[in-house]
């Protein structure tokens, strides 16, 4: 099960990132957004650039953890 997404300030380097974005990638982006974020957006609570900047983090902890579960099952299918 997929854990949920923790609501914790963005970091610099994540808003960096977000701040470099086009605005057809952070359309993308936002239009990947969790349902948290989203709701956040919406009320105000935090800015687009923070909430980009979040949801940049958050797949880059998702791409992360399928890149080492990869490996996981490739190592296993050699043996």
């Amino acid at each position: 099960m997929e854990s949920p997404l923790k609501i914790n300030a963005a970091s610099e380097e994540y808003i960096e990132k977000a701040s470099n974005l086009t605005e057809e990638e952070a359309d993308r982006l936002l239009s990947r957004m969790r349902d948290k974020l989203t709701r956040r957006l919406d009320d105000k609570k935090l800015s687009k650039l923070e909430v980009l900047a979040m949801q940049l983090e958050y797949d880059d902890e998702r791409l992360t953890e399928w890149r080492e579960k990869r490996q996981i099952i490739n190592a296993n299918g050699k043996a």
